[in-house]
């Protein structure tokens, strides 16, 4: 599904950091680098990041 707009726990906004940490943790750099870049200090929020599983494209399929 889609990543959540504000952290479950903190409420810190992160849906419109996700595309950005995609993007650069595709071209290779660390994940956590990464996340300490664009400002995601606390562990809930970092724990949304490690953790999403894109699923989107694979149930579309089964929309009615």
């Amino acid at each position: 599904m889609q990543i959540p707009i504000r952290c479950i726990s903190c409420g810190k906004p992160i849906g419109g950091l996700y595309e950005k940490y995609k993007q650069r943790v595709a071209a290779g750099d660390s994940p956590g680098k990464v996340m300490d870049d664009l400002g995601v200090e606390r562990y809930c929020c970092r724990s949304i990041f490690l953790t999403h599983v894109d699923v989107l494209g694979s149930i579309s399929k089964f929309r009615v």
